[in-house]
Order: structure tokens, then C-alpha cells, then sequence
């Protein structure tokens, strides 16, 4: 009869002889040194001891996690966002539309949502305008300096989130 065990690093469902029970070898999927059980033996098995402050930080994660969750889920339309626009719209230069842009990136990125979803406000009635100035900065070798410490594939997904929005 075949000892049946999963590994403790992968996961992997393991055989072996019952010749190997109580002895350590090696995990065929992920090479990790485990002890294989030996089932012949009534001896207990012991379980390694929780560890509290492991758990803790994995409980909080969890809860951070949720609340971010929910609010996103809560999210509601911008206030001035495309569908609030009701009079004429005031003319934009580029350079000021271009500034708007890199600061509602900042915004996003910092975490300032309220301030972003206003500077979207801002942007959207000028989507024509403001489409070739986003694909210019999706497309810059280098960022603009104001974004420069934002990861590049988290800038690249605040840019291509503010195209959808803009668009």
C-alpha cells in the first residue's frame, strides 16, 4: 500500500512505498526536502505551531483587501465627468490640458481619488483634445518628471484606465 501525502511547499499530491514512510526525501514537482509520513506506525502526528503575528499580518491583509474592494464596488460616476456636460465648453491650451493630465496621474497613483475625479473633470470635455496627449505620454520612453517614480506598468494602467474614461 502507497503512502498518499501533499507536499507542503507546492501542493502536489504525492505516492510513496510504504518503505519510504518516516523517512525524508525529496518533492518530484518542486524539489523540496519533506518528511514523508509513516502511516504504519500509530504514533500521532504533531503539528507545527501557529505562528500569531504571521496570521495577524494575513488578517489584516485580508481586511484591507475587502475594504478596497468595497470601494471600488461603491464607486460612483464622476461628478463633471462625459455625461455632465451641459453648456459650452471653455477652451483648453495644450499645455495646461498636458498638466492636468500628468497631475490627475499623480492623483491616481497617490491615492488622492476625490482630487483625481475632479481633475477628470476637468479633462473630459476636452476628450478630443486630450486623447493624442495621453497616447503621447503612453508612448514617451521617459515619463514626465512629476511621474517618473511610478512603476511603469502601473503608470501604464492609470494611463490606459484615463484613455477609457476620457474616451
Amino acid at each position: 500500500m502507497a503512502v498518499v501525502f501533499h507536499c507542503e511547499y507546492c501542493g502536489k499530491k504525492i505516492e510513496a512505498s510504504d518503505s519510504a514512510g518516516g523517512k525524508w526525501g525529496k518533492c518530484p514537482s518542486c524539489h523540496n526536502k519533506l518528511y514523508v509520513p509513516d502511516l504504519s506506525s500509530d504514533e500521532e502526528l504533531k503539528l507545527a505551531p501557529v505562528d500569531e503575528t504571521e496570521e495577524q499580518r494575513r488578517d489584516r491583509l485580508m481586511a484591507e483587501t475587502f475594504e478596497l474592494t468595497q470601494d471600488i464596488l461603491q464607486e460612483r460616476e464622476i461628478p463633471g465627468g462625459p455625461g455632465d456636460v451641459t453648456g459650452p465648453v471653455s477652451e483648453m491650451s495644450e499645455r495646461e490640458l498636458t498638466k492636468n493630465i500628468v497631475v490627475y496621474l499623480r492623483r491616481m497613483a497617490d491615492g488622492e481619488l476625490d482630487e483625481a475625479g475632479r481633475i477628470i473633470g476637468l479633462i473630459s470635455p476636452h476628450r478630443r483634445q486630450a486623447l493624442p496627449i495621453i497616447d503621447r505620454i503612453a508612448l514617451s520612453e521617459i515619463p514626465e518628471p512629476e511621474l517618473a517614480d511610478i512603476p511603469p506598468q502601473v503608470l501604464s494602467g492609470l494611463i490606459r484606465t484615463l484613455r477609457v474614461k476620457v474616451s
